[in-house]
């Protein structure tokens, strides 16, 4: 099987997809952005404009090289990097001075917390002397808690029956090299490692057994014959579980551009999920999927007609939301039994128009009536904001 990589960028203004290209399935994600940067310096003309991306980005041969060239950028630092580990450990015992920068309702109804967002400037900054700020999430928080939570809980099941498994009469599981791999499994399936300190012990049985049959005597000589029983122990290391619950819903980003403020640094890096919607309109609305084509060239023309679909898709969404905030339009009925939509999409708006029909009723070769499309209210209020004259759909 043939793989190729996707490697997509997106505009912030409505995430419209602005360069495409394919490389080898096998290609790390770290090291396609340079090439990515240096194709839209070209396209824009101008190297100032800002990269947003997530942690592969953040090496140092990319960042530097970006840097050098003039160019701005905002990404995720990784939690291998040591000014993460330095930062979750001086927050254990203080406190920093978070700035509020969003609150805004529980999006899941009235009940819920609300959803507040705080930032805060390192003042020592990343190991490259760029400003680090540091990002402050509530309900990242509570569900980082939750799913750990979850995880602790569902592999001491796991445990548990691996522990059945092992102390059964009729056990299988006896060798203590099979039993620490299954162990490892668990903890690394579910990533509660740190958190769950599991520990096998061993106990010994024996039993006599004469070297000879016959019945015993006073000269008889014995063997002893040793079983090991192994077991399973394991408790939570609370003080690993308090020390992660300090950082939780924290995560730092890192840019070379001092003149943005941390709610900037902030609202840049927010827009980069746009992207990955994209990636799931690929998969859901133009059902993007494994194609039989052994050439790779003709599954890369393949990929180039989606990116074209797509582009379509993203003009079309830009300019419906954009006039409808012109307007001052909250919402469109375009929902089926017309519920209102806020952020109305393509695919929603080609439901709209998909029994709009226009009908030629011809004698031979020549047309005796034209029926031309019955818009509806709805319709004409979209073209018109679309910006499409209705005699499109009568020419």
């Amino acid at each position: 099987m043939k793989q190729l990589l996707f490697i997509l960028t997106t505009a912030a203004d409505g995430g419209v997809p602005v360069q495409f290209r394919c490389a080898d399935g096998n290609t790390s994600d770290s090291v396609t952005h340079i090439e990515t940067w240096n194709t839209l310096r070209t396209v824009a003309g101008r190297a100032d404009f800002l990269y947003v991306a997530d942690s592969k980005l953040c090496s140092h041969g990319n960042l530097d090289q970006i840097n050098r060239a003039g160019g701005r950028f905002v990404t995720v630092l990784p939690r291998s990097r040591v000014e993460d580990r330095r930062f979750r450990k001086w927050i254990q015992s203080n406190t920093p001075a978070w700035q509020l920068v969003w609150d805004r309702p529980c999006p899941k109804g009235h009940e819920g917390p609300p959803d507040r967002w705080y930032v805060y400037r390192d003042p020592i900054g990343s190991m490259e002397a760029w400003p680090l700020v540091w990002v402050w999430s509530t309900r990242l928080t509570e569900r980082q808690r939750i799913r750990r939570q979850e995880h602790i809980a569902v592999a001491t099941e796991k445990l548990t029956a691996l522990r059945g498994r092992i102390i059964s009469p009729k056990a299988r599981l006896r060798a203590a090299s099979r039993i620490d791999v299954e162990v490892e499994k668990i903890l690394e399936h579910y990533h509660v490692r740190r958190y769950l300190k599991v520990t096998r012990t061993v106990s010994a049985e024996h039993s006599f057994k004469q070297t000879r049959r016959g019945r015993p005597g006073p000269n008889s000589a014995y063997r002893r014959i040793t079983r090991r029983h192994y077991d399973l122990e394991w408790t939570v290391d609370h003080a690993a579980v308090t020390y992660d619950e300090r950082s939780d819903g924290i995560y730092p980003l890192v840019s070379n551009d001092r003149d943005l403020t941390a709610e900037q640094v902030l609202l840049a890096h927010k827009g980069q999920p746009t992207i990955e919607k994209r990636f799931e309109q690929l998969k859901t609305v133009h059902e993007i999927a494994p194609v039989f084509l052994k050439n790779p060239g003709r599954i890369e023309a393949f990929f180039t007609m989606y990116f074209l679909a797509l582009l379509v898709q993203a003009l079309i969404e830009r300019e419906l939301r954009g006039a409808m905030k012109l307007q001052q339009l909250k919402s469109l009925p375009i929902y089926p039994e017309e519920r209102r939509c806020a952020r109305p999409t393509t695919e929603q708006i080609l439901r709209l128009f998909a029994h709009a029909q226009r009908h030629t009723l011809m004698r031979d070769t020549h047309v005796v009536q034209t029926f031309e499309a019955d818009l509806t209210p709805r319709q004409q209020q979209v073209l018109e904001l679309l910006g499409v004259p209705q005699r499109a759909f009568r020419s």
